[in-house]
């Protein structure tokens, strides 16, 4: 059974897993964020997550994440909380 909840708002940073804080530094994969979560989820298969400053979010749609590696943005979907994935509807720039 999942536990899903109704459809709602993220809002947070494209990052990856492995620098889930949004923080490049340590890993140094790029020489800006964007490049080095891009650089870790192709070098180190991990996924692409969102980081709103307290929880990280696995994101069902990767392509779309891609698109907006490094950059604040605001989720539209559906939170999966057993696995912390959230089905992906629509994603946008965060204002």
């Amino acid at each position: 059974m999942f536990a899903t909840q109704s459809r709602q708002t993220f809002s947070g940073t494209i990052t990856d897993e492995e620098c889930p804080i949004a923080d490049h530094s340590g890993m140094r994969m790029g020489s800006t964020d964007a490049a080095c979560a891009i650089a870790c989820v192709d070098d180190h298969t991990v996924p692409f997550v969102l980081f709103d400053g307290e929880a990280t979010y696995l994101l069902s749609d990767q392509d779309k994440s891609r698109e907006f590696a490094g950059k604040k943005v605001a989720v539209v979907g559906t939170l999966d909380s057993n696995t912390q994935t959230i089905q992906v509807t629509s994603m946008a720039a965060a204002e």
